[in-house]
């Protein structure tokens, strides 16, 4: 079997599709992405179709050492999020060849079903409120992650504190004590901040605080961790098993968020997720991106121990002939061979755009730039 050519597809809101095709009529999906540098991991790709070409894409591990080592600057999101893409779609080939699922292929399944998260967006308390009403309506899930983390100061005004404790503590009041609620800081707060706001809604228990302070710092990550009881969680902006190592080693966070589409691909989080099972660390995959992305990460979810919740933007409604289903907050582990979906390529060509999306730009009332 041979790699004959590659497709890529941009399509809204954000996304890049990958079609990997084959000598023998076998497609492979991937999602080689990076949120507001699409464009540039589209070339990137390009660059490494050249040595891809003629490739066996059975070779999995040879070939992802070979695109990695290779370029000899090595790791960084454009590169790993183009190696990410790639890597699905063999994962994708070889499970469609075998006619298994991925997971098959990785040790076989842990679990039956796999946790999903969903994510409620607002301006205000009650929005975020409304948001996971409907949805428990809806899909019955057990768990949402929410930021109602504004652009912040290095040092924050009593005011404004209170402000998010009082945004916490409602939308606890209303969720009840069912339902975990994690809470994404998004490298907003510095150190000091960050253990000053968790001490503040440490009573709220929180199912986690994600990215309390900007990745890579990771004492700051362990003293954090150190001062309060609230599971510490990172690594959406981490990448291979190089970038986890230190946090895991160090025992920095309760929860690491590898993203298959930017961390190094399926294997290579199956490979970090190890490393973190080691050290008594739990794995929730970052994925707010599109439903091949997801169709990664639940292949790894149904075949890692130290699985937690999944999260999600989309469960393929909009480009999946069949999209993923949510019962009682969960998705049943899929059968199918390979990732177990099929692209609706009629809505993907309803789908596409130039790929020209920018990330949020925020600012703080001096004018000076803030984390978004």
């Amino acid at each position: 079997m041979k790699i004959t050519r590659l497709e890529m597809f941009h399509v809204r809101p954000r996304w890049l599709f990958l079609k990997m095709h084959t000598d023998v009529g076998i497609v492979g999906l991937g999602e080689p992405i990076m949120e507001a540098r699409a464009l540039t991991v589209e070339t990137a790709v390009r660059e490494m179709e050249r040595w891809l070409i003629g490739q066996d894409p059975r070779r999995i591990e040879h070939i992802w050492q070979t695109l990695y080592r290779s370029a000899f600057y090595r790791n960084g999101p454009v590169l790993t999020s183009a190696l990410s893409g790639v890597e699905q779609a063999l994962w994708d080939i070889l499970g469609k060849s075998l006619g298994v699922p991925v997971y098959q292929l990785l040790g076989g399944r842990v679990r039956d079903k796999i946790r999903m998260y969903g994510w409620i967006r607002g301006v205000i308390a009650e929005e975020y409120i409304n948001a996971i009403k409907g949805s428990m309506r809806e899909h019955g899930f057990t768990a949402y992650k929410m930021g109602p983390i504004p652009a912040m100061r290095m040092i924050e005004t009593p005011a404004a504190m209170a402000r998010i404790m009082e945004f916490v503590a409602a939308v606890r009041q209303a969720a009840g004590d069912e339902i975990d609620i994690g809470i994404d800081f998004h490298g907003r707060t510095s150190p000091a901040l960050a253990r000053r706001l968790c001490r503040m809604i440490e009573p709220y228990h929180p199912m986690f605080v994600e990215e309390p302070v900007l990745p890579g710092d990771t004492l700051a990550l362990k003293e954090l961790s150190r001062a309060t009881t609230i599971p510490i969680a990172t690594g959406e902006r981490l990448f291979t098993r190089w970038g986890f190592q230190d946090i895991i080693e160090q025992e920095a966070v309760a929860i690491i968020q590898p993203d298959l589409s930017h961390a190094g691909g399926i294997l290579e989080v199956r490979k970090i997720a190890a490393m973190a099972e080691s050290r008594n660390i739990a794995v929730a995959p970052h994925c707010p991106l599109g439903p091949i992305a997801l169709a990664a990460s639940l292949q790894l979810a149904a075949c890692t121990p130290n699985f937690l919740c999944q999260e999600h933007v989309t469960l393929g409604e909009t480009y999946l002939k069949e999209p993923f289903k949510v019962v009682n907050g969960y998705i049943d582990v899929p059968t199918k061979p390979g990732l177990g979906i099929e692209l609706d390529d009629e809505k993907v060509q309803a789908g596409l755009f130039d790929g020209k999306w920018d990330n949020p730009k925020w600012w703080l009332e001096d004018g000076s730039f803030a984390e978004w």
